[in-house]
């Protein structure tokens, strides 16, 4: 079944800032940063930023999950005359590759014309990495604080251990995630992390919560990334070549629900990456396979949650991972599924999944720094997350 909204819309236009190490943006506000990434999509795309009249977020419409992102200030500080939809995905990044569809549904429905998604983050004041150490107790938390488990990287690392129990995966397979990754920051001047990493240097790094060392946690970083979304008939009009929303799907089954914060999944949902489901729909609606995509920018914010997802969307097999990210699979250039081209949010920069979308953009416009050969189509991922987490096939206009 063909989903009905394919390459109805597509992606016109991409901004961002630069990225910034935790807590350097200031005296920049994380409202001048998104205004700038903003800007410099409507600029990207060829229109005036009055003609936005849709805002598509996700993450609950917060930043980093304490700084809310309002439509009316964002009105009011680009001139926007009026807005004739906004809305939000709930939760958090899981929702990064998914507000694509719901800035699809606003425009195939007639609701707004040129809508905008864009994500700030600036970690001066409260880090993400303790996030769940920050908040008040409720009957969640109260389990999670006691436990020492204060921030997603120590959630992940019991999802990781576990795939471990279960399949046999090790330590050498995150490392060459990481490694992979790293080697494809080195030539992208956008990169906080350029510097090339050893296995050694890896496996020498502070272990933070086991299995997981500081290089399998992604960076802590400021910055924004915006794109705008419009028709496919207004995209051929514009100043780029149009990426079409080929297919997008957001959602995923309760026994994922709360992901890395409960405990009580079984097996299968919990020594995974939550997003089965959101691949089986995406295939379906689109009548590809993972054999069909040229280069998967896959939602890391630890490594493990790469080789997981490899699994969920049937690159390899589930309990597959570990030999398949160790025979070389996705590294670019040489793997028969490049992954993360861009540096990722491993070491490029962690904006909650906008890094991903804007490197699909560019692979398929052929603008890429690491340019994979024809790529026709991209697979963005967001999540794992706490529900949704969300799946994005684009495709380039050949």
């Amino acid at each position: 079944m063909t989903w009905e909204h394919q390459d109805k819309t597509a992606i016109v236009g991409v901004g961002a800032t630069p990225y910034y190490p935790r807590g350097t943006s200031e005296p920049r506000t994380i409202y001048e940063m998104a205004g700038d990434a903003i800007l410099g999509a409507c600029e990207d795309a060829g229109i005036n930023v009055k003609q936005i009249d849709g805002f598509a977020y996700y993450s609950g419409a917060t930043a980093g999950y304490t700084d809310k992102m309002d439509t009316a200030d964002f009105m009011e500080l680009l001139g926007i005359p009026e807005v004739t939809f906004t809305a939000s995905l709930t939760s958090g990044g899981g929702g990064s590759a998914g507000a694509a569809g719901l800035a699809t549904a606003a425009i195939v429905s007639g609701q707004a014309t040129y809508v905008v998604t864009v994500m700030a983050l600036q970690q001066s004041k409260s880090r993400l990495g303790t996030v769940f150490g920050q908040i008040a107790p409720d009957p969640i938390n109260s389990f999670l604080q006691p436990s020492g488990l204060v921030g997603p990287g120590h959630l992940m690392s019991v999802l990781a251990r576990r795939h471990m129990h279960l399949y046999g995966t090790s330590r050498d397979a995150f490392a060459e995630i990481v490694m992979a990754t790293r080697e494809n920051a080195v030539n992208r001047p956008t990169a906080v992390r350029r510097n090339p990493l050893t296995k050694e240097e890896y496996f020498n790094a502070p272990m933070i919560a086991d299995p997981l060392c500081r290089l399998d946690f992604c960076l802590e970083t400021d910055g924004a990334v915006a794109f705008i979304t419009t028709s496919s008939e207004r995209a051929k009009d514009l100043k780029q070549k149009p990426v079409y929303i080929h297919g997008c799907a957001h959602g995923g089954t309760r026994d994922w629900g709360r992901a890395f914060a409960w405990m009580g999944m079984p097996d299968e949902a919990f020594a995974s990456a939550g997003n089965k489901p959101i691949a089986n729909r995406l295939w379906n609606d689109t009548g590809l396979s993972p054999k069909d995509i040229d280069v998967a920018l896959l939602y890391d914010h630890f490594s493990p949650m790469v080789l997981m997802q490899l699994e969920d969307y049937g690159f390899c097999e589930r309990g597959e991972g570990d030999a398949f990210v160790k025979s070389g699979a996705i590294r670019y250039g040489t793997g028969s599924i490049p992954v993360n081209t861009h540096g990722g949010q491993l070491s490029e920069a962690y904006i909650i999944g906008m890094t991903h979308v804007r490197e699909g953009v560019e692979q398929l416009r052929g603008t890429a720094v690491n340019q994979v050969d024809d790529a026709e189509f991209a697979l963005v991922t967001g999540g794992p997350a706490s529900l949704p987490v969300s799946g994005l096939i684009l495709r380039g206009d050949k």
